[in-house]
C-alpha cells in the first residue's frame, strides 16, 4: 500500500481537533453587520429624540416669551372669595391697599385682568388706603373709569379702615351710580386736599457748619429744597401748583358724586383736608351706605342684574417671587436703596392723609 493512499483515507479514531474546521466566517460577518446597523439605528433614534426635545424646549421658551410679552397681568392669581363657587359669571374684587406711590403696579394689573375676563359682570373696588401721590392716584382713577365705561360694568366701592385723600379720589370711578359707595362703621375717609411736604433744616445745617453749595441753572431749580429757607416767591409758585391739583380733585369728586356736581358750595365746605368718620361721611354725602364688603358685593350683583346663586365673587393675589419666598418677605416690601432715598427726598404733591408734614414748617412762626 502506498503511503499517499494511507494518509488520504479518513480514520475513524481521528479526533475532532484533527479534522479541518468549518468555514463560518460569512455567518459571523452577517451577524456583526446586523449589530452595527442596530447600534447606528439606536444612535440615530437618540439623536432624533434629542432634536425633538430641543425643539420642544425652544418652542416652550419662545411661547413663554411671547406670552410674557403680551401678558399685562404678570401672572396674578384669581382666588375664590364668596357666593356660588361653581358659577361662571363673576364679581371681581379689585384691591387698592396701602400708600399709592405709582399707578402702574399691582392695581393696574388687576384692572387689566378684569378687562380681559368676559365673565366679569361687575366690580367691587376694595379700598384700604390713605392716598398717595397725585399722579399715582389719578392714574388709577383714569384706568378704573375707562374699565367701567369700556367694559360697561358697574363699579361699587367698599371702604376698609381708611379711604382718604387719594383713596377717596380713586373711589370716584363709580361715576354717578346711586348707592355705590359703602364705608364700614369704623372707616376714616375724606381728607380732600393736596399737600407738598417740605422741611426746612437750614438752621440745623448752619449750626453744624454745613453749607448747601449746589450749582443750579436757575435759583428756582432748588424750589422745595430742605437746605434753604423758602422765599415768598417760591412759596407762591408751589401754592399755585397745589391750587391747580386741588381744583382737579374737586372736579373728580363732582364726577363721582352727583350731589356735589349740583351743589359745589357743599363740596367746598367739605374739601378742607379734614377727615371724617363713616357716620359723618354718610351725613355729608361723601358715602352712600354704611356696610361691610358683603353688602358691597350684594349691591354689585344687583347692579349687574344677577342673583347671588348664579355668580361668584373672586379676588386677585399677587404671586410671590422665589427669592421672596425663601426670605419670607412680601414682594411689596420696598428696599431701602439709593433709588428709594432719592424718591423719598424728591419734592412732589400728594393726595395723602397724614399729620407728619405739618410738624416741621418751612420757617417763620
Amino acid at each position: 500500500m502506498e503511503t499517499s493512499d494511507f494518509h488520504d483515507t479518513p480514520r475513524p479514531f481521528d479526533s475532532p481537533q484533527q479534522q479541518e474546521p468549518l468555514n463560518v466566517e460569512p455567518l459571523r460577518s452577517g451577524r456583526s453587520g446586523l449589530k452595527i446597523f442596530a447600534v447606528l439605528g439606536w444612535i440615530a433614534a437618540a439623536f432624533c429624540l434629542l432634536i425633538i426635545a430641543g425643539l420642544a424646549v425652544f418652542l416652550m421658551v419662545q411661547g413663554a416669551v411671547i406670552s410674557d410679552y403680551y401678558d399685562t397681568t404678570e401672572g396674578i392669581q384669581e382666588k375664590y372669595h364668596s357666593l356660588n363657587e361653581s358659577a361662571g359669571d363673576k364679581i371681581a374684587i379689585i384691591g387698592v391697599k396701602g400708600v399709592i406711590m405709582e399707578g402702574d403696579g399691582f392695581v393696574k394689573r388687576q384692572i387689566d385682568r378684569v378687562k380681559e375676563d368676559k365673565n366679569v359682570k361687575a366690580v367691587v373696588l376694595r379700598i384700604d388706603s390713605p392716598g398717595g401721590t397725585v399722579s399715582g392716584s389719578d392714574y388709577l382713577y383714569h384706568h378704573l373709569n375707562n374699565l367701567r365705561e369700556e367694559k360697561n360694568v358697574p363699579i361699587v366701592v367698599s371702604m376698609g379702615s381708611v379711604a382718604a385723600s387719594g383713596g377717596y379720589y380713586v373711589a370716584m370711578a363709580v361715576g354717578h351710580q346711586e348707592d355705590s359707595i359703602f364705608a364700614e362703621p369704623t372707616t376714616t375717609t375724606g381728607s380732600i386736599g393736596v399737600i407738598i411736604p417740605h422741611y426746612d433744616i437750614s438752621r440745623l445745617l448752619e449750626k453744624w457748619h454745613v453749607t448747601d453749595d449746589s450749582i443750579a441753572s436757575h435759583p428756582r431749580k432748588q424750589i422745595g429744597s430742605m437746605t434753604k429757607t423758602m422765599t415768598p416767591e417760591e412759596r407762591q409758585i408751589l401754592q399755585s401748583n397745589v391750587t391747580d391739583m386741588f381744583n382737579r380733585f374737586k372736579e373728580i369728586v363732582k364726577r363721582g358724586r352727583a350731589a356735589f356736581a349740583e351743589n359745589e358750595e357743599a363740596l367746598v365746605e367739605l374739601a378742607t383736608g379734614e377727615i371724617f368718620s363713616a357716620r359723618q361721611a354718610h351725613e355729608n354725602g361723601l358715602v352712600d351706605k354704611i356696610g361691610y364688603l358683603e353688602s358691597a358685593i350684594e349691591r354689585a350683583v344687583e347692579l349687574a342684574g344677577l342673583s347671588q346663586d348664579v355668580v361668584r365673587a373672586v379676588q386677585y393675589k399677587k404671586p410671590a417671587g422665589f427669592v421672596d419666598i425663601l426670605a419670607g418677605r412680601s414682594t411689596q416690601m420696598r428696599r431701602l436703596d439709593l433709588d428709594s432715598v432719592l424718591e423719598l427726598t424728591t419734592p412732589r404733591a400728594f393726595y395723602l392723609c397724614t399729620s407728619l408734614p405739618p410738624l416741621i414748617t418751612s420757617g417763620g412762626p
